[in-house]
């Protein structure tokens, strides 16, 4: 035997303790794999899991906007039911004086006016003078009026509406004509 070779005793002796290595390293990758095949199926049930909430939740969600959709005018439909009741007295007296009616028509008026303002519904009639506001009132005319300064409101023909800050009908005006 050759000085620096390994004897067979010793080669066997090596590689036994290489296939030990070999089969501690296997062991552990193999448990390695299990422990992720693990952990991957616990995130894969965490994320079926969350997907089935955000779809609840947005089934939830889409319910209650059909709700507030189906019922939004309930509240509105509500306050003008007195309206409807002064309406409906004032047409069962049959022999009402003009007064009377006229008296009837103003009170069932403000009940209406009321009714508005509660559900948010502004009206919009803008003094004679003030500047016109094309987000808030349509210029039906224009007209020559000296008096006044130009693209100021010279007359309100109809009355406009908002509700909650949005235009639900421009006010109608005639608009002073540029000097």
């Amino acid at each position: 035997m050759l000085q620096g070779e390994p004897s067979p005793e010793e080669l066997e002796a090596a590689q036994a303790a290489n296939e030990a290595d070999a089969q501690d390293a296997l062991a552990a990758a193999q448990g390695e794999l299990a422990a992720l095949q693990a952990k991957n199926a616990e995130l894969s049930d965490q994320y079926l899991r969350a997907q089935a909430d955000v779809q609840n939740a947005r089934r939830r969600a889409d319910d209650e906007i059909t709700k507030a959709r189906k019922f939004a005018v309930e509240a509105f439909a509500e306050s003008l039911l007195p309206v409807t009741d002064s309406l409906e007295a004032g047409l069962a007296i049959k022999d009402a004086t003009s007064e009377q009616i006229r008296e009837g028509a103003e009170a069932t008026l403000r009940q209406l006016k009321s009714a508005l303002e509660r559900n948010k519904v502004i009206e919009v009639a803008p003094a004679p003078g003030a500047r016109f506001d094309p987000h808030q009132h349509q210029a039906i005319s224009v007209v020559p009026a000296p008096e006044q300064e130009p693209n100021t409101v010279v007359s309100v023909l109809q009355k406009g509406y908002t509700i909650n800050d949005r235009v639900l009908r421009p006010a109608l005006v005639t608009v002073s004509a540029p000097k």
